[in-house]
């Protein structure tokens, strides 16, 4: 199928790596222009070389900084826009946790958490739409977990990807009019190498098997390019009609039922 994404430009955070890498890697093979954005010199020269030979028609390239500090979205927007023209397509993937509980938290820990998953994703949008209406529309999509949706895990990272869910959702029903669609995208427990379950594997393989048998139906992680397909769809033209939506994309890992 034609995803018909050719020659639209593409905004990833966090693309160096994980599920952010395997999102503008699909759509560099769709035939976007793709700028990725990450903290690691090596990370991302490695994802640029990957990304950049996936089809010749597409160009890539890559912004360093943390999408956290201030006034680096809007430098990230700035790059992309000297360097192809425009923005056509918004990936929110950066995102980060906090373990602790409420006890051990501080405000500032509650902050930092937001910070990763929710207020930076407000800025890159803020600043992407104007530039999205320039070219008569777009699609953004937002990162966010299964455990915006139910509670287990940590509460700083629970309550923070709900919040951004509940942001997509919102921002959906006010730029419609503008013919720029929001959704977000819900995965669950993906496998890839520096990520966090890569480091608990590490830490105790033995505990958790367990863990996988009962939480996980298909008996495994997910991959990160199951999620990136799933990604691609939700901001191609194909899904025109899917807008302040919210897909999770776990092997039924979860047990919300809505």
């Amino acid at each position: 199928m034609d995803f018909m994404l050719e020659g639209k430009v593409a905004m990833v955070t966090g693309g160096s790596r994980g599920i952010g890498f395997h999102i503008a890697k699909d759509l560099a093979a769709e035939g976007c222009h793709v700028i990725i954005s990450g903290r690691g010199e090596k990370d991302l020269k490695d994802a640029l070389d990957e990304i950049g030979n996936q089809k010749s028609s597409s160009r890539a390239a890559s912004f360093r900084g943390d999408m956290t500090e201030n006034g680096v979205a809007e430098k990230f927007l700035e790059q992309a826009v000297d360097f192809f023209g425009g923005v056509d397509i918004l990936i929110n993937n950066v995102g980060g946790g906090n373990p602790k509980t409420l006890l051990e938290t501080t405000d500032e820990d509650w902050l930092q958490v937001f910070e990763f998953n929710l207020f930076q994703a407000v800025r890159m949008s803020r600043f992407a739409i104007p530039e999205m209406k320039k070219r008569g529309g777009g699609a953004i999509l937002n990162v966010a977990s299964i455990y915006g949706r139910e509670s287990k895990g940590a509460m700083t990272y629970n309550a923070s990807k709900a919040s951004l869910i509940s942001f997509t959702k919102s921002l959906a029903q006010q730029i419609a009019k503008d013919n720029i669609r929001v959704n977000s995208i819900c995965p669950g427990g993906i496998l890839f190498p520096g990520g966090v379950w890569e480091r608990r594997i590490a830490d105790a393989p033995d505990n958790l098997q367990g863990y996988i048998d009962s939480d996980f139906p298909l008996g495994r992680f997910g991959r990160p390019e199951e999620v990136s397909a799933a990604a691609t769809l939700m901001v191609s033209p194909r899904a025109s009609l899917v807008h302040g939506a919210c897909w999770t994309v776990d092997g039924c890992q979860s047990r919300s039922n809505i």
